[in-house]
């Protein structure tokens, strides 16, 4: 799952747009720039994270890779309205609520994600790689930026439906919380 992630400097991809976007902590329901495409163009727009959930109640901001393409509430969106989230790293917690920094070490990591009509997205999880499953099952499906395109512009699916089942890089992991044991 990814509940939280950080962006800071997406300039290199959008710069030239004269698109104002947010840095800083992005949580669940609030408004961050995606990339997604439009005519055969790469576009940067602000949209909500989170889908309403069942009968309006709590949001979906996730959606898992595995079953994506079946679901009902992801279905359509997935098949017209793939998006890129461009972030820093992402956060995730541990069982004993400990928060922990995952990044790669360059400046953007791309995540999957896809929108619906009124512009909420949610990131696409998958099973977590080895950096992350000591934390959390699960994390969001990371591309390369070689893969960003054939994600955004695919039209009849083969590139979507094989970066749906990778195995996303390994990761730096980082926590202010290291246990400490006075008991060897």
């Amino acid at each position: 799952m990814c509940g939280r992630y950080y962006v800071d400097e997406i300039h290199r991809i959008a710069k030239n747009t004269g698109f104002s976007f947010r840095t800083g902590d992005i949580r669940p329901s609030e408004t961050a720039v995606v990339f997604d495409h439009r005519s055969g163009k790469l576009v940067a727009e602000n949209m909500v994270w989170g889908y309403p959930g069942y009968q309006g109640k709590n949001l979906l901001i996730n959606a898992r890779s595995e079953g994506i393409l079946e679901k009902q509430t992801f279905r359509d969106d997935i098949l017209a309205r793939r998006c890129v989230i461009p972030a820093k790293g992402f956060y995730e917690w541990s069982a004993q609520k400990e928060k922990y920094w995952f990044e790669d070490g360059s400046p953007i990591l791309f995540l999957a994600g896809c929108f619906n009509a009124q512009r909420k997205f949610v990131i696409i999880t998958t099973s977590a790689n080895a950096s992350v499953l000591p934390i959390h099952s699960r994390m969001p499906l990371l591309l390369s930026e070689n893969e960003m395109e054939g994600w955004l512009f695919d039209e009849d699916l083969m590139k979507t439906k094989t970066v749906l089942q990778k195995t996303p890089q390994l990761l730096n992991r980082q926590t202010d919380y290291e246990q400490l044991s006075f008991f060897s």
